[in-house]
């Protein structure tokens, strides 16, 4: 007896269809990687742009005319210190420890009398 089955699919037909979606993705994840790579460069510069305008509509040309607006690490890193320095405004420890004994009621969940049923040979 011969039968043919048939699957509903051929596998040619499923094989360019999974080219093509595979095409398709890869174009949208290198295109999505090109646009972040632009916004990501020209942001910088666009911040930069408006800092400068806004030091010119203050007055303060002086300021606007400076090459490179950046703050440098060491100056980044001085800061912060000299921020967290300020900020750390602790009590002064006594170092007296005090323990207190809290009376429990009775539970068999951490009594060492139920741990073993046998002695151990």
């Amino acid at each position: 007896m011969n039968i043919i089955y048939n699957l509903g699919f051929s596998l040619p037909a499923v094989f360019n269809q999974g080219v093509v979606i595979a095409i398709v993705g890869y174009c949208t994840v290198f295109s999505a990687l090109v646009v972040l790579y632009f916004v990501f460069t020209y942001l910088s510069k666009l911040l930069n742009l408006e800092i400068r305008n806004r030091l010119r509509r203050e007055g303060k040309d002086e300021y606007a005319a400076v090459k490179d607006l950046q703050i440098s690490g060491d100056e980044s890193a001085a800061i912060s210190m000299a921020i967290y320095l300020f900020h750390e405004l602790h009590d002064v420890e006594s170092n007296i420890i005090t323990i207190k004994k809290i009376e429990r009621a009775y539970s068999p969940w951490s009594s060492k009398i139920y741990s073993l049923r046998r002695y151990p040979n």
